[in-house]
C-alpha cells in the first residue's frame, strides 16, 4: 500500500455521510479530477482510498508489461533529462516506407 499513498496529507471532506438506500456514497463533494477510473482499496478497518487511473491504449500495453523495455525507457527519459544524450541526426533515410 506504500506504493499507492504518494502524499499522506489528507483533508476531511465531509464528516458523517451515510450511504443511500442502494448502499452508494456521493462523491461530488470531493471534486474528483479529471479521470474518470478508480482502483478502491480497502483495508481491514474499512478505510477507503480511491486511486484515479487512466487506461493505456492496447497497443501501448505492451510496454507497461515488459519490464526491461519499460526500465529501458525510463534509463532513456532519466538520461535525456540529466542531458547525458548526444543528437545523432534524421534516421529519416532507414524509414521503411509502407
Amino acid at each position: 500500500m506504500d506504493t499507492i499513498i504518494k502524499d499522506s496529507h489528507f483533508e476531511l471532506i465531509t464528516e458523517m455521510q451515510k450511504p443511500d438506500a442502494k448502499k452508494r456514497l456521493s462523491l461530488g463533494c470531493a471534486k474528483p479530477t479529471v479521470e474518470s477510473a478508480y482502483n478502491i482499496y480497502r483495508n481491514q478497518l474499512g478505510q477507503i482510498v480511491l486511486d484515479p487511473v487512466k487506461a493505456v491504449p492496447a497497443y501501448e500495453a505492451w510496454l507497461f508489461e515488459n519490464k526491461p523495455a519499460l526500465a529501458s525507457v525510463k534509463r532513456g527519459l532519466a538520461d535525456s533529462a540529466a542531458r547525458r544524450t548526444k543528437n545523432l541526426g534524421s534516421f529519416a533515410a532507414h524509414a521503411k516506407k509502407d
